[in-house]
């Protein structure tokens, strides 16, 4: 299992039965994959529409807002940029599952911006992170380069401030608690020293701290 499968199938646990979700270009799209059979929910796409599914027809025009081909659940409603924008503000979002380039112990994001890249622009990231409910974020715990992207504070230009529910990456599961960064669970083999030496941020490991649950995600699709 390589580490972003591992990650989308441990998100795949955090939604509820009858979760309204949005999830983000990348990494999250692949949640969807791996929700239990009992898991129903719906997810919205912030170019327009709410029942966002898989592709029916080879020939499908619909696109999801990172502009790949989409399909449309029975019931499904679409509407335009503007009410779409309406209900991610409002608050009517449960769960928005994110992309990130840096996370910090504030509980603060960085997502928008690649250094020494084209930045086209931020599109809805700064209204999913503020409106929703719930805010995870799917990354790989350290950059290409090996550096940290869990840091003490964000160096890259923020999508949000204090926003940042839960962190998932292919080695451990960290939750916000009351403003503090806690390590919930490490991924199986990996050790909490190891963690550490790849982890930048300060943080608390939890008196019940245990290994991911990552087999069950999926299994009875």
């Amino acid at each position: 299992m390589n580490a972003k499968e591992l990650i989308a199938r441990r998100v795949a646990l955090e939604l509820n039965d009858g979760d309204v979700v949005n999830l983000g270009i990348g990494l999250p799209t692949q949640v969807v994959n791996y929700l239990p059979r009992h898991i129903d929910i719906t997810l919205q796409s912030e170019n327009g529409f709410l029942g966002l599914g898989p592709v029916t027809r080879p020939d499908a025009s619909l696109v999801d807002a990172g502009g790949k081909p989409c399909g449309l659940v029975a019931g499904g409603a679409m509407f335009d940029s503007a009410f779409s924008f309406a209900l991610i503000r409002g608050g009517h979002v449960d769960v928005s599952v994110l992309g990130g380039l840096q996370v910090d112990q504030q509980g603060n994001l960085a997502n928008w911006m690649v250094p020494g890249k084209m930045v086209p622009g931020m599109g809805g990231a700064m209204d999913l992170v503020t409106g929703a409910r719930k805010v995870i974020i799917a990354m790989e715990h350290n950059a290409k380069d090996g550096s940290a992207k869990i840091m003490p504070l964000c160096t890259l230009p923020l999508t949000a401030k204090n926003k940042v529910s839960v962190v998932v990456t292919e080695l451990a599961v960290f939750v916000f608690s009351h403003g503090t960064l806690v390590l919930k669970e490490y991924a199986p083999g990996v050790q909490l020293e190891t963690i550490r030496a790849r982890t930048a941020a300060q943080y608390q490991v939890a008196a019940d701290v245990k290994e991911m649950p990552i087999g069950m995600a999926g299994a009875d699709l």
